[in-house]
């Protein structure tokens, strides 16, 4: 009877700390610990390519919020990036939001750099001054046909 009673409780401890983990694990996963108060502010790039929710946002190389959403502009067909940052992040309304990669071809991330204006912006503001990201893909095709054209252009010269 005593070993029932043993096996159970010790049971249940291994249960506790399976969900414990599991718990950490997703709250990690989604930079939700030690987080604290946030904000929503928005970025409109006409290219937002490998962004998605859950995509970091960084400032100097530190992480200080999430990518919330992705969205398209109607009226205008940009994407519309929806950010979560920390709420004692005091950004100006002049920062500029670019869309970097980690690596050559690592995950991307909205990188901000703040301005110098006085004024800050305030939950949903919009940053208007961006940079989209660098398709590496037609880069690469680019330059390959250019060679090529190049190429067959010095040929016929000849």
């Amino acid at each position: 009877m005593k070993n029932t009673k043993l096996e159970l409780s010790v049971g249940l401890f291994v249960l506790l700390g399976i969900a414990a983990i599991a718990y950490l694990t997703i709250q990690v996963g989604t930079g939700a610990v030690g987080g604290g108060d946030t904000y929503l502010i928005e970025s409109r790039f006409t290219n937002a390519g490998g962004i998605h929710p859950g995509s970091s946002v960084m400032v100097a190389g530190v992480t200080v919020g999430r990518v919330e959403g992705v969205r398209i502009e109607p009226s205008d067909f940009s994407a519309i990036v929806a950010m979560r940052v920390l709420a004692g992040l005091q950004l100006p309304t002049d920062s500029m939001a670019s869309i970097k990669t980690t690596g050559l071809i690592g995950d991307k991330f909205v990188s901000l750099l703040p301005g110098a204006d006085a004024t800050f912006l305030k939950p949903g503001m919009r940053i208007t001054l961006t940079e989209s990201a660098i398709d590496l893909e037609s880069l690469i095709g680019r330059m390959a046909f250019g060679s090529v054209n190049q190429d067959k252009a010095e040929k016929e010269t000849k």
